[in-house]
């Protein structure tokens, strides 16, 4: 049996389809890899939330498997957007890879001054933090946001730990910890999506962790039942059960928080309906100040 995958051309992207691919190989499926161009990586100057956010990395391939030119993509779930196209579905959701936010920085920490960020979320809870920090807006692939950093247009950059992994990259720096720096909804996971065929589906199914994807079905919950798209500052972490969630204001000055039992999409569409209501003036003030 051989199938087409589709991927972005990032090297992270590679990586994590090269990772699927093993994984196929081991049950005896060929795979051929096709990369494809996004609107997302084509535009890299102008933040997420203007160019229609995270989903923009993700649709050219979703047209791809409707349109027939491959069987199936791999995405880091974080970026798949709450609404799929009919005819599209997630038919495996790998185990969880670190959840956590990495700061890097060649120099002392306390040292640092300007971060570099393109997330609304990471900007808030940087200046919710300790350190006295300017937060600037980057943009691009991690080559591309490294390179800045050596060049010294920023003091310290902020990567997902789990991409710095699959790249086998050993860069120095702060881990984050995801119990304050509550990472983006799915953060750390790998998601493979393919054309609803009860016959293909089949085949992922072995691929398929079960407790990621309960994980990962509650924050989805919780950040569908607060809406708000990527311009809200939010932070959803779902760890065996136990649910951390947070809305913060642009600025990192106010914020709501939740912290409960997760075990079910039920409980956790409840505790999102509880914080989009407590934390309904922070949401709203973050999309009219953004104009959306």
């Amino acid at each position: 049996m051989s199938l087409i995958a589709g991927t972005r051309a990032s090297k992270l992207a590679l990586a994590q389809t090269k990772r699927v691919s093993r994984m196929l190989y081991d049950l005896e499926i060929e795979t051929q890899v096709k990369k494809i161009s996004t609107s997302g990586d084509n535009v890299t100057n102008v933040p997420l939330h203007k160019v229609g956010g995270q989903g923009i990395f993700v649709k050219a391939l979703d047209d791809a498997i409707l349109e027939g030119e491959i069987d199936f993509a791999v995405h880091s779930m974080k970026d798949i957007p709450a609404k799929r196209p009919d005819g599209v579905v997630t038919c495996a959701i790998l185990k969880r890879d670190s959840p956590a936010d990495f700061l890097v920085h060649y120099c002392p920490l306390k040292e640092v001054k300007i971060v570099g960020t393109s997330s609304t979320r990471r900007r808030a809870q940087f200046l919710r933090g300790g350190l006295d920090v300017e937060v600037k807006e980057l943009r691009g692939n991690v080559d591309t946001r490294i390179r800045k950093l050596k060049e010294g247009e920023y003091d310290a950059i902020v990567l997902a730990e789990a991409g710095m992994e699959r790249l086998g990259l050993d860069l120095p720096g702060t881990r984050l910890l995801p119990q304050w720096h509550v990472p983006s909804p799915n953060q750390g996971i790998i998601a493979v999506v393919c054309r609803d065929d009860p016959e293909l589906i089949k085949t992922f199914e072995p691929l398929n962790h079960e407790q990621t994807r309960m994980d990962a079905s509650v924050e989805r919950a919780v950040m569908e039942e607060i809406g708000g798209g990527c311009y809200t500052p939010q932070g959803v972490f779902c760890e065996d059960g136990f649910l951390i969630a947070e809305v913060l204001s642009l600025d990192g000055k106010r914020w709501e928080r939740i912290e409960d039992d997760g075990s079910s999409v039920e409980e956790a569409r409840l505790i999102g309906q509880k914080l989009r209501s407590i934390g309904y003036d922070i949401i709203e003030e973050a999309r009219l100040s953004l104009g959306l």
